[in-house]
């Protein structure tokens, strides 16, 4: 809850916070950038690190780094300071992410897991929802500098609870961590997030774009030759290996992607079309947070009734049709039609988040649940970069530079979407049929 709310109420503080230190746009942007970047090269890595140093230890470093480098932006005289310290901040968040599920691991068996998920689902749906509203009044009350120091009471009764609360000893893995692989999936992610992330303002074909996806590309390849030579590769091979994970976490990206893509189109359609400001749009689109928060209960019943391919597909086919009723009502601006769309994506995205992530969780190998943590978070960072990038070169194509927007280029980009999230299809049809109550192997 901490860092999604992190986020939410940033995105609310940049317009003053843009006036206040007389940053340009490009500058502001990278208080976002610089984050993303930095969280999604090192999750997989900082898992590592937890599997081999211990999670509870990984969480206070993580958590008290994310609220010092939060007060150091409520403090921070010039736009350069909040950029380094944005980064700085995802730095400890990459720490702090794949502990939470990794010592959900080592508190519960797997056939408990589903429930304590769904907890984790629902809080992530809850500072969803109270972002907008919190942030409008923090903001307007008390400036932009007091969203981050929000973060920092939190971030010490966060770290004193995990110091308090006792947790079964870990197998910790024994072997060294590849600080070569590390270094080499570091700078693969982080090349591949800053890549998509100027996908709307380069676009597929701009130099910039195809000279990131190049380089990427080349360090993939340089990476899995690596891995395969390494002794002890820095994605497990026995995680490699194990289907029902590498299948959850293909499910998260895609159906992140489709979610959090539509959410920049519906925000875009709201505000800019419709003229609705940040705190009124937000209550727009209250439905999906609402189903997400009700949805992880549901889910997690269903799972342990049903199993995680049923559950999964079930909803990855309710996400595909929410997107694909959008596409309808959004340009239209049917404000009925649109929240009630936006529920059924909700409860759609709930289940696979609760099914995806319970099977991730619960699938790790032994001595491995901070790296396929690390992975799982990894796949939630990625996939709305993609979304997003899907959707704002759609939006913008075949316009002139500069030119409005209008809500017609909203039902291509959404329909795209679409087709994005039914991908997803596929890795749920792969899940395990079986109720989580049963062995997981």
């Amino acid at each position: 809850m901490l860092v999604a709310l992190d986020g939410t109420l940033l995105l609310l503080a940049q317009p003053s916070l843009q006036r206040e230190l007389h940053a340009t746009m490009a500058q502001v942007q990278w208080t976002g950038t610089g984050y993303l970047v930095a969280v999604a090269a090192l999750l997989v890595v900082a898992g590592r690190i937890g599997d081999r140093y211990g999670h509870r230890r990984l969480l206070v470093v993580g958590v008290l780094g994310f609220g010092a480098a939060s007060a150091g932006i409520a403090l921070a005289p010039d736009i350069g300071w909040v950029i380094g310290l944005r980064a700085a901040q995802g730095v400890f968040g990459a720490l702090l992410q794949p502990a939470t599920l990794a010592l959900l691991r080592l508190r519960y068996p797997p056939e408990r897991l589903a429930g304590p998920v769904a907890v984790r689902t629902a809080g992530i749906g809850l500072a969803g929802a109270a972002g907008p509203v919190l942030g409008g009044v923090l903001v307007a009350q008390l400036g932009w500098r007091s969203v981050f120091v929000l973060n920092v009471p939190v971030a010490i009764a966060i770290a004193a609870v995990a110091l308090a609360i006792r947790v079964p000893a870990a197998r910790r893995a024994r072997s060294r961590t590849d600080l070569g692989g590390a270094a080499l999936l570091a700078a693969v992610l982080a090349l591949g997030v800053y890549t998509l992330v100027g996908v709307p303002l380069h676009g597929w074909t701009g130099a910039s774009t195809v000279a990131g996806a190049a380089g990427t590309a080349a360090g993939l390849v340089a990476l899995l030759a690596h891995e395969r030579r390494a002794a002890a590769p820095i994605v497990p091979r026995s995680v490699a290996a194990a289907r029902p994970v590498t299948a959850a976490i293909g499910l998260l990206l895609v159906t992140a992607g489709g979610l959090f893509g539509a959410l920049f189109v519906a925000t875009f359609c709201l505000q800019d079309v419709l003229g609705l400001d940040p705190l009124r749009a937000g209550l727009r689109v209250l439905p999906l947070t609402v189903l997400m928060v009700l949805g992880a209960p549901l889910s997690s019943a269903a799972l342990r009734r049903y199993g995680p391919r049923r559950v999964a597909a079930t909803g990855s086919a309710l996400v595909v049709l929410a997107l694909a009723g959008l596409a309808r009502f959004v340009p239209a601006g049917a404000g009925v039609a649109v929240g009630g769309t936006l529920a059924v994506l909700g409860a759609g995205f709930a289940a696979v988040m609760v099914t995806a992530t319970g099977t991730v969780v619960g699938d790790a190998p032994a001595g491995y649940a901070g790296v396929v943590g690390g992975l799982k978070q990894t796949a939630m960072n990625v996939g709305p970069t993609v979304g997003i990038a899907v959707a704002a070169s759609i939006m913008q194509a075949g316009r002139p530079t500069g030119a409005a927007l209008s809500a017609a280029a909203a039902a291509p980009a959404l329909l795209a979407l679409a087709a994005l999230a039914a991908v997803g299809l596929l890795p749920a049809l792969r899940l395990p049929g079986r109720p989580t109550g049963a062995s997981l192997r």
